[in-house]
């Protein structure tokens, strides 16, 4: 939904009724996560994707007839379905989509959601999207990491809810959980859906180079927050980095040392070393790599690479922590440009994310999507 949420909040400020579909569970192979969203708006414009375009004309009728009757609607597609081969869910997968009316009147609370999103405040939207008491089908609780606004219903579900929202939106994690219809651990009756807006993962670009230029498009292409950081101001500037949100001139050990000593490195943090100097890359590595972040890669040639583990050894690092290090950076693309290594780059940062292979898909069989 974040994708969606600016859109949808205008509409909502000026006192309009959309129609809100999202993908709260999928199946096999498919296209789109949980938590992807499509905005249909009163004069017809569309905003978003559940898809990928394969189902996409009938979400839209469906939005529009939500939004008509006021009574949201848990719809399944797959290939198997007549209807899903109609509207072209040819992909093999099966996914659930809850289209549901959204304004002041369905969702009073979205203002202060979108107040925690911009802010960079941890925020869960909890939906009753499935239960055997119709009218409770799309109530809203708000949970953040101190407190909640809203109700399910009763307080028995909103205690067990809460607290696995919590657990889901420390772990920057969006999905469907399912519980008896009270909220009971045990038992089916009520499915709700967590759609965690957690803050954007940051990427640490060190070295004002012009590879970090490139990185620095790439990652904010990407959704991260991407913070260039070197010791000379010379080169680190806002005018060499236009895309970086953050330019920071410091020693890189220094500057990440202060950030993760101040707990803004997290699991999901990609840090990408682009000095290729010892006197920055030994330093700042010795710190990165013992700290629990999703990547770690240096840049360097393969003599560069062998002096740098010589020297990391000698650091005291061990052989666990170097293993973490990708070094030389980024996958075999044939790389040339900045920003070919760019791709690069963000190609190794998605394999190792989302465990892929790094391999062409036409060469593999199986699922596209895992």
């Amino acid at each position: 939904m974040r994708d969606v949420l600016d859109d949808v909040y205008r509409r909502w400020q000026a006192g309009e009724t959309v129609g809100l579909g999202t993908v709260v569970a999928t199946f096999s192979s498919a296209p789109r996560a949980p938590g992807a969203s499509m905005m249909v708006a009163p004069d017809g414009t569309v905003v978003g994707s559940v898809s990928g375009g394969c189902v996409e004309g009938a979400v839209y009728e469906l939005a529009n007839d939500v939004v008509a009757e006021r009574k949201p609607v848990l719809q399944r597609y797959g290939v198997s379905d007549d209807d899903a081969f109609a509207v072209g869910l040819t992909c093999g997968g099966i996914i659930d989509i809850y289209v549901e009316p959204v304004d002041r009147a369905s969702m009073p609370e979205l203002e202060r959601v979108v107040e925690s999103v911009r802010s960079g405040e941890p925020v869960a939207v909890v939906t009753i999207v499935e239960h055997e008491t119709p009218g409770l089908v799309g109530e809203h609780m708000i949970v953040w990491p101190d407190r909640v606004e809203g109700s399910l219903g009763s307080s028995r579900m909103d205690d067990a809810v809460a607290d696995d929202a919590r657990g889901l939106l420390a772990a920057g994690r969006t999905g469907t959980l399912h519980y008896g219809p009270d909220g009971q651990r045990r038992g089916e009756g009520m499915a709700v859906f967590v759609n965690s807006f957690e803050p954007p993962p940051r990427l640490l670009v060190f070295g004002a180079i012009d590879f970090a230029a490139a990185m620095a498009r790439m990652g904010a292409y990407l959704g991260y927050q991407v913070t260039v950081c070197d010791a000379r101001p010379v080169f680190a500037t806002s005018s060499r980095f236009p895309e970086a949100h953050d330019v920071v001139v410091d020693w890189p050990h220094r500057y990440l040392k202060a950030e993760a000593d101040a707990g803004r490195i997290d699991a999901r943090t990609a840090i990408a070393v682009l000095t290729h100097d010892p006197k920055f890359d030994v330093p700042l590595l010795e710190v990165a790599l013992r700290l629990d972040v999703g990547y770690v890669g240096a840049m360097g040639s393969r003599k560069t690479h062998d002096d740098r583990f010589s020297r990391l050894r000698e650091a005291g690092i061990t052989e666990g922590e170097l293993e973490r290090l990708s070094s030389p950076i980024g996958l075999d693309l044939g790389a040339r440009t900045p920003e070919e290594t760019a791709v690069s780059i963000a190609a190794e940062i998605i394999a190792l994310r989302w465990s892929g292979t790094g391999r062409r898909l036409a060469a593999l069989t199986g699922r596209i999507h895992s």
